[in-house]
């Protein structure tokens, strides 16, 4: 059963790669950012809390574990580097803007300063 549900999961995902004209990198960062944001709101978590990008990663990790599963590369140094790489393209973005959300939040918010008498 889990064979089939990671086989079931890697197909559907070659479908979505194949029917968009969007690279397969760029997907990645797509995606992260995307299942960031959903994460946060199912949790009702703001995008601050690491809570979110922790689910993101174990998400992300379990994804890269059914590529592992189900594909066999003549290779396993190009494998698991493609897959290196799919984790870095899927997380720098949400990685990188929580980090700034957290530590710099004023760049996130509408401006309040006005000029006087105006």
């Amino acid at each position: 059963m889990v064979s089939s549900t990671m086989e079931g999961w890697y197909q559907t995902k070659l479908f979505i790669e194949h029917s968009l004209w969007i690279s397969h990198d760029s997907l990645h960062v797509i995606v992260g950012v995307l299942l960031w944001m959903v994460i946060g709101l199912a949790l009702r978590r703001p995008l601050t809390s690491w809570r979110p990008w922790w689910w993101l990663l174990a998400a992300i990790l379990w994804n890269e574990v059914v590529d592992l599963w189900v594909e066999r590369w003549p290779d396993p140094g190009q494998q698991y580097g493609e897959g290196a790489r799919d984790l870095l393209l899927t997380m720098l973005l949400p990685t990188m803007l929580a980090w700034a959300a957290r530590s710099r939040p004023d760049l996130f918010r509408a401006s309040v300063h006005r000029k006087r008498g105006g």
